[in-house]
């Protein structure tokens, strides 16, 4: 993440709070954020230097004026304005990352090459916020890649439980091994 999108998110996320929006603006940002990956050419368009700045906020203004408050437009300008249009999934990150750390979430990913059940999810879910203190959101995804075991991100760590992890290792130590 750029400082510009920490800057911006953070500035973003400190209006929001001062104006006890957080939670509506976390939800339209993200929003925003998906409707820009589903239509990649209208943030190419947003972000073309040969139409005006003007011309660029207006269609901004035009697209989501009376679906989103009026801040994140304004926000969006900024950033058309700026040429930093394209940081806007960064922003957002910066804003969740304000808002999880005022309300003690943990976002977290766990990793299996088999779908975990609910009844697993809740478990380590319960688990991790046993552990941390924190509220944790668990996104789960399989990728068959893992063999076996689990892979746990979260707060920048990777607690590496997998087969392909042991095999790996197993590996590097044979490699290592004087014969």
């Amino acid at each position: 993440m750029t400082q510009v999108a920490k800057i911006y998110g953070g500035s973003l996320y400190d209006l929001a709070q001062s104006e006890q929006l957080e939670d509506r603006l976390l939800e339209e940002l993200e929003v925003v954020c998906g409707l820009f990956d589903q239509q990649e050419d209208y943030l190419r368009l947003l972000s073309t230097p040969s139409i005006p700045k003007g011309e660029r906020c207006g269609l901004i203004q035009e697209a989501l004026g009376s679906q989103v408050h009026p801040y994140l437009i304004n926000f969006l300008k900024i950033l058309c304005e700026n040429g930093t249009l394209g940081q806007l999934k960064d922003c957002a990150k910066e804003f969740r990352r304000r808002y999880n750390l005022d309300r003690g979430i943990l976002e977290a990913k766990a990793v299996t090459a088999l779908a975990l059940t609910p009844d697993q999810q809740k478990a380590l879910t319960r688990k991790l916020e046993s552990i941390t203190g924190k509220t944790v959101y668990l996104d789960c995804r399989v990728e068959p890649d893992v063999l076996g075991g689990i892979r746990l991100e979260m707060d920048g760590v990777q607690l590496d439980g997998t087969v392909e992890r042991r095999l790996a290792d197993l590996k590097a130590s044979i490699r290592q091994a004087v014969l």
